[in-house]
């Protein structure tokens, strides 16, 4: 008996030899530039649960950390993303690393990426100051944190256009596409050291990007038509056209109510730093925005979907808020399901006269119900007769599905953005919250008909998955993009004038057709004719408007600032996308051209643009070439 109790004595006295096994980290995170504490840091030991936040001062405290060497990661939305390996952790040791985070729009070298302070508290131990640190712009999932291998993004391929004789194909038809979300998917890329997969690259996206001064519409069209031609800057003995339409800017005040409905994933693929946790700051700026006409639904998705919150008045914002900030991720993607009962919910508060919207933040992940790309296109398509706008926002990177979420804005008559930190979330959401929010015209569609008696080829540049038959311009059923209040669509055209030599595909002869420029077209100094149809947001008619483009091309150096500056933007693009057609064209002549085109740039947009094409420089070749 005295055996039996002296063992129960010793086992309730041991310790246990995992917590011996145990140290702790603590520290204070500030901002690299002000030096002020960052609050909302999250910290966390990689490949385990152990996490904390910084609180108001910025401090924090990892405890019961094993004994080893492991990664920790310093995430913040708005900041570049800072990951310190083989960190020193002994048992029974508390250590301290204090973090300075440096914000996205900073440039940032390896030899700034220093510990300020490394001390130990309790057992003595020698101080490691030396700490080999990631650069992780933005953070990804912990499987492929470390491990490109684990990369399942998806982006549709994308055919570059080609020349096409005029006798040939004298009319292009395409539909318009405001989205901006390849631009800011590959500043992702590009910040965290790579280039994009090329099919990551959307012309058009990057053009569209950026604001330009095209002037406002003066008649009873909600958009203005402008052009401008010159010397295309790759190859002087080809022209570039650019049309240029410019949507009617409506104050947020003067908008209509709205119906919103913020359908949230918060599955466990969104549990990174960059996804969830931004999303919850990206809309806590939308939700500032809001007026007391507006209304407010919350619906979230993982395992299945559900209401947090239902149609609540948008000056009851604390509630708001809170329902935003208690999400937590974890769960599969039950993006169907969540996608249904956001239109219900839509539905059944609709406002006949007011803007009702889906607003959709996911890494686009969808692995449970209605999955296939397929399958969730007949479902937007299906929903959206119903007069219910979506908006599509994309965030973090390892799982994200590009393909998939641009074809759902592209069927739900919506937009669609990439949020890869807190200041396009700003741009998105405060900047740009008329366009990003209110509809001013659907289903644009351009009809650029060339003249064969000037124009010998040409190509549109970019715009490649949003190509429409002829025919399709005069169909009011088919559908196009759409509209936001002053947003600015522009688009170019690469042209071969009559008399330029050009290696263009062979085709037989016709027999019973004239293959000829006729004297009528000769005898007119019009280069082309535009012809542009959309319909009013409530419409199912469409309007036409027509404008003929003469035959005037100025030298480059005398074009418009937004010009020159949108032509680097297209030159650049080329490069990424190992474009056949681009010439001489180098990263050095792009950086050029945009620093003498940059303007006043208020918001800094072109100077960061400078700043990437800088960046790529420096980078490496991709291992495959096209």
């Amino acid at each position: 008996m005295k055996n039996l109790i002296l063992v129960c004595l010793m086992l309730l006295t041991a310790v246990p030899s995992c917590a011996q096994n145990k140290g702790s980290i603590i520290g204070k995170v500030t901002d690299a530039n002000s030096g002020k504490p960052l609050a909302g840091v999250i910290v966390t030991i990689y490949d385990t649960k152990i996490t904390d936040k910084t609180d108001g001062t910025g401090n924090y405290k990892l405890k019961s950390v094993p004994a080893s060497n492991p990664t920790i990661q310093f995430a913040c939305g708005g900041y570049i993303t800072l990951c310190k390996t083989n960190v020193a952790v002994n048992p029974d040791t508390t250590i301290r690393i204090d973090i300075r985070l440096a914000p996205q729009t900073a440039e940032i070298h390896k030899s700034e990426m220093k510990v300020d302070k490394e001390v130990v508290l309790g057992k003595i131990k020698a101080p490691s100051v030396v700490a080999d640190f990631l650069c992780c712009e933005s953070a990804v999932s912990s499987a492929c944190r470390f491990n490109s291998n684990f990369n399942t993004e998806s982006y549709d391929k994308i055919n570059e256009n080609e020349f096409l004789d005029v006798l040939q194909n004298p009319l292009s038809t395409f539909s318009i596409d405001v989205d901006a979300a390849s631009y800011g998917n590959t500043r992702r890329f590009i910040r965290n050291g790579s280039l994009p997969p090329i099919d990551a690259v959307r012309t058009e996206e990057f053009v569209n990007y950026f604001s330009y001064g095209y002037p406002e519409p003066s008649d009873k069209h909600p958009f203005s038509v402008t052009t401008e031609t010159t010397p295309a800057p790759w190859n002087t003995k080809h022209h570039l056209m650019m049309i240029g339409l410019q949507g009617k800017h409506i104050k947020t005040d003067n908008l209509p109510p709205g119906n919103l409905v913020f359908l949230l994933d918060v599955s466990g693929s969104m549990e990174d730093p960059n996804k969830l946790p931004l999303v919850k700051s990206a809309f806590h700026l939308l939700v500032n925005q809001l007026r007391s006409i507006d209304r407010v639904a919350i619906v979230v998705y993982a395992g299945s979907a559900g209401l947090v919150l239902p149609s609540t008045s948008g000056d009851e914002k604390t509630k708001i808020l809170n329902a935003i900030d208690n999400l937590e991720a974890g769960g599969s993607t039950a993006g169907g399901q969540g996608i249904k009962l956001a239109y219900k919910i839509a539905k059944e508060n609709f406002l006949k006269n007011g803007n009702n919207r889906v607003i959709l933040a996911t890494d686009g992940d969808f692995n449970v119900g209605a999955s296939s790309d397929a399958e969730m296109e007949r479902l937007i398509e299906e929903k959206r007769k119903d007069g219910i706008y979506l908006t599509v926002l994309g965030f973090g990177m390892g799982n994200y599905k590009d393909s998939k979420m641009e074809k759902l804005a592209d069927k739900g008559n919506g937009n669609y953005a990439y949020i890869d930190n807190i200041l396009e979330a700003k741009k998105v959401f405060v900047g740009q919250l008329a366009g990003t929010l209110y509809t001013i015209a659907k289903d644009v569609k351009l009809q650029i008909e060339f003249n064969p008696a000037k124009v010998k080829a040409y190509r549109l540049i970019g715009y490649e998955n949003r190509l429409l038959n002829k025919e399709d311009f005069n169909n009011d059923k088919k559908d196009a993009g759409d509209m936001g209040a002053g947003h600015s669509v522009t688009a170019f055209y690469e042209i071969v004038p009559v008399g330029v030599d050009i290696d263009l595909p062979k085709v037989d002869p016709l027999k019973y057709r004239q293959t000829a420029a006729d004297l009528s077209s000769s005898r007119t100094d019009e280069m082309l004719n535009i012809k542009i149809r959309y319909k009013q947001p409530a419409d199912t008619a469409s309007i036409l408007m027509e404008k003929p483009v003469m035959l005037q091309v100025r030298p480059l150096n005398r074009a418009s600032i937004d010009f020159r500056f949108a032509a680097s933007v297209v030159q650049f693009c080329m490069i990424l996308r190992e474009s056949k057609y681009l010439g001489n064209t180098s990263y050095d002549n792009v950086i050029e051209s945009a620093r003498a085109a940059k303007g006043e740039d208020k918001e800094g947009y072109r100077s960061e643009f400078i700043q990437l094409a800088e960046m790529c420089k420096s980078l490496p070749k991709r291992l495959t070439q096209r």
